[in-house]
């Protein structure tokens, strides 16, 4: 038998939350990765680019480039 929980995060969001969509595009991630990658860190933008900088990846050149528009 197996038994599937999910835990809510204990600690605040730093920095503006990441929606699925968003961390997804940024970093050119499958529907799949990005999921699993969503749920076990949380939304916080902070920790999602730290995370994803500890993995070596960087944001897709779209993602660069919309940071730059004012």
């Amino acid at each position: 038998m197996t038994v599937a929980t999910t835990s809510e995060r204990k600690r605040p969001v730093r920095g503006q939350p990441y929606s699925l969509e968003e961390f997804e595009q940024k970093y050119a991630l499958d529907r799949e990765s990005a999921k699993a990658i969503f749920e076990r860190f949380g939304p916080s933008s902070i920790e999602l680019d730290l995370l994803m900088a500890a993995k070596k990846r960087t944001p897709s050149i779209h993602a660069i480039t919309e940071d730059l528009r004012f």
